[in-house]
């Protein structure tokens, strides 16, 4: 089998578990804490899905990166825009930092006061959940353009 195609299956497998991860949370849990005006839903959910969704991010950072310059898409093209590869590349890179700004954000700011029993967060932590995981998506569907080229 040829090396990047077991770097791709990493990808996928590492893909299926932080945008499933973020889908379950988002449609099964978050409905729940909202209703229930209970953080302890998210937080619980928290806590298990962070030791494998963590690292699933990690794998997705690395062969994302290792497959990018299989098609010659590396760090110097980055945000350049310039051929249909290079523009599925920019465009997850985009999303892959606007998702670690949520990620600080939420961290930093929105979590604390959550954990503290600040509940008139919960809205707040709900615009991140839903964002991020939109983005998830978003990754998939731009990664999905590369079997077909690109973005023209």
């Amino acid at each position: 089998m040829y090396t990047h195609h077991l770097i791709l299956i990493l990808h996928l497998i590492a893909a299926t578990i932080w945008v499933g991860g973020h889908l379950v949370l988002a449609i099964g849990y978050l409905p729940k804490a909202l209703k229930r005006k209970d953080f302890s839903y998210i937080g619980n959910f928290e806590k298990t899905y962070e030791p494998i969704g963590m690292p699933s991010l990690a794998v997705l950072v690395i062969t994302g990166i290792l497959m990018a310059y299989d098609y010659n898409a590396g760090l110097s093209s980055w945000f350049s825009f310039a051929t249909p590869i290079e523009r599925v590349v920019s465009l997850k890179l985009t999303c892959l930092l606007t998702s670690i700004c949520f990620a600080i954000s939420a961290q930093t700011r929105v979590l604390p006061k959550l954990r503290k029993g600040q509940l008139n967060k919960l809205p707040e932590m709900a615009v991140h959940i839903i964002c991020v995981t939109l983005i998830g998506v978003v990754m998939v569907v731009l990664g999905s353009l590369v079997r077909i080229g690109g973005i023209q």
